[in-house]
């Protein structure tokens, strides 16, 4: 029963520790393979933080697998955009780095891919964003942004039978960029750079069309 009870209380405490859309994220390290200087080095995103950039973490479930290439080459296809938006681009999956090294040097839809491939072997930071699969002790498709002062403002899951669209995911750290720039906005559905914003207010409430149209 104590065995079980303290499953119970380190369960729990995992649930706690999960970072959250608002919240400042707890710092953490992971050993990385880097494609353009072809070899290993670390993931601190304390010391991103300090470079005042932003953190895109993409979690993926396996190396070798199916649609997973296709994702990091989609990624890969946006990441000199993401750069230029100030974001440190890093990859994840509960592989090892030596298995990251085979799999990007052996797969030809990866023959482009320059960001960071991290390795979280143990699933430890794929626990911490939540998207840690305990029965098959891999990471489900997780997308994150964490901003410079290392807030989590942007998550999306999906199983791992589904694709994401790295076109999506631009739009959205242009949207989060312009608006750590302009705090008192608010972007609509589908807003790109140079679209109108919403500033909300008393005088907008049942009146956003309006707001949206206006000369």
């Amino acid at each position: 029963m104590e065995c079980c009870d303290h499953e119970h209380e380190q369960e729990e405490y995992d649930y706690m520790e999960c970072a959250k859309v608002g919240q400042k994220i707890r710092n953490f390290t992971l050993e990385a393979y880097d494609p353009t200087e072809c070899g290993f080095t670390v993931v601190d995103s304390e010391k991103i933080q300090k470079k005042k950039k932003w953190l895109v973490l993409v979690f993926y479930p396996a190396d070798f697998t199916f649609v997973c290439p296709t994702e990091l080459a989609d990624l890969a296809s946006q990441h000199a955009k993401l750069k230029k938006l100030g974001a440190e681009v890093v990859s994840v999956s509960t592989d090892t780095k030596f298995a990251h090294l085979a799999w990007q040097t052996s797969e030809r839809l990866l023959k482009d891919v320059k960001f960071l491939m991290a390795a979280d072997p143990n699933g430890g930071v794929s626990r911490l964003f939540d998207v840690w699969d305990a029965e098959s002790g891999l990471a489900l498709r997780g997308t994150f942004i964490i901003n410079p002062q290392g807030v989590l403002v942007s998550s999306e899951v999906n199983f791992y039978n589904v694709g994401r669209n790295a076109d999506e995911l631009v739009r959205k750290m242009e949207a989060n960029v312009h608006l750590i720039k302009n705090p008192n906005e608010a972007c609509p559905a589908k807003w790109t750079p140079g679209a109108k914003t919403l500033t909300p207010s008393e005088k907008m409430v049942g009146k956003v069309y309006e707001a949206l149209n206006a000369e």
